[in-house]
Order: C-alpha cells, then sequence, then structure tokens
C-alpha cells in the first residue's frame, strides 16, 4: 500500500472525511527545528493533503501530514481551512517545475515537491475543488501554467474518459437491445409459423376423418 493510501486511511477515513489529492514536498528553505515530537532530532516526510468532510455541508481542508522517522504512522502537524487559502504560487507559468508556494491566513510556506508530475496534479485539483468548494472569495492562483487551471486538464481528460466510457456502455446496451429485439421478432414469426402448421395439420386430420 502507497504512503497516500495509507494516509487517506489512517489519517482521513476515521474522522469521515475523503483524501482528494496529496502531494511529497521538502522545504525550499529549512527551518530549524531542535526538538521534534518524536523526543528528539530525526528525519520525517512531508505529505500536504487535501480532503472533504463526507457530511453536508461540506469542509474542505489543506492538511500538513508528516511521517517520522522510525515511525510507521502518519499524524497532522497543521491545518487550514480552503477559506483560510490566500494564494497559490505556481513559480513558473512557462513551464513545468516542482516548485509551488501556498500563503494562508497564518502561514507562508514554500515548497518543492517530488516531480513537477505530482505538482501538476495537486494544484490542477486544488484549483477545481477551489471553484466547487470556496466562498465568493478564492485563492488566487499566480505563476500557473494554463493548462493547471484549464483546458486540458487531467480533469477534464477524466470526464472525457467517463463520458467516453458512458457512451460506449450505453452503445453496447443498444446493440444487445437490438439483438434482443431481432431474437424476439424471430421467436414470434417462430410461433407463427409453428400456430399456423398447427392449424393445417388439424384442418388435414380431420379432412381425412371425413
Amino acid at each position: 500500500m502507497s504512503a497516500k493510501s495509507v494516509i487517506s486511511k489512517e489519517v482521513f477515513i476515521p474522522h469521515d472525511e475523503k483524501m482528494l489529492a496529496a502531494v511529497q514536498v521538502k522545504r525550499r528553505t529549512k527551518k530549524k527545528i531542535p526538538f521534534l515530537a518524536t523526543g528528539g532530532q530525526g528525519d520525517y516526510m512531508t505529505f500536504i493533503c487535501l480532503s472533504v468532510t463526507n457530511k453536508k455541508p461540506a469542509h474542505v481542508s489543506v492538511t500538513k501530514v508528516k511521517q517520522f522517522q522510525g515511525s510507521s504512522a502518519f499524524v497532522k502537524r497543521s491545518q487550514w481551512t480552503l477559506d483560510q487559502l490566500r494564494q497559490v504560487n505556481g513559480i513558473d507559468a512557462n513551464k513545468d517545475c516542482p516548485e509551488f508556494d501556498l500563503m494562508f491566513d497564518n502561514a507562508f510556506d514554500q515548497w518543492v515537491a517530488g516531480s513537477s508530475g505530482e505538482k501538476c496534479t495537486f494544484i490542477q485539483i486544488l484549483h477545481h475543488t477551489c471553484q466547487r468548494y470556496s466562498s465568493a472569495r478564492k485563492p488566487d492562483f499566480v505563476n500557473c501554467q494554463s493548462k493547471l487551471l484549464g483546458g486540458n486538464s487531467i480533469l477534464h481528460s477524466a470526464a472525457d474518459s467517463v463520458t467516453s466510457a458512458v457512451q460506449k456502455a450505453s452503445q453496447a446496451l443498444n446493440e444487445r437491445g437490438e439483438r434482443l429485439g431481432r431474437a424476439e421478432e424471430r421467436t414470434a414469426d417462430m410461433m407463427n409459423s409453428a400456430e399456423q402448421f398447427a392449424v393445417t395439420a388439424q384442418k388435414l386430420a380431420m379432412k381425412h376423418k371425413c
């Protein structure tokens, strides 16, 4: 099971939340932390996660999740509501890059994702989620490639794939219905023929009796 799957299972599902996206990150500028919650200094992995509550009205959160060295557990370290998100900075609007910044009401973090692809996927889903769930004041997306904010995004591609699959399934059902219809027609023709044969045979039998 991947780390993201474990985070979804252990951190969000128990709180009746659905994890929409997660990206593993490292700080571009390291903060000096003399003492960690594990009882001393140590390495750790950091994930920025996007989640939504299953209960209505839905509440969306951006959560910083960490896994400390020597521990298999993932723990929440910081969490913000979507309305607290002020700006998403993609750093370079002209090319793919793994760096991005997140600015909240009370925090500002500069991150580098594990890959440009991971960062792009996260920002696409984050933008889509903001458009769907944010209140009147939506966060600004700056220095982001246009493909991340619309156009040929993976979200539209996924939607197209689903639509295509539905259309193919509908076509298959229609074809199956047509085949069943033809089979029913043939069955009806055979029944009519059988009835006509039975009537003819009965007439012949009556004629021979006479």
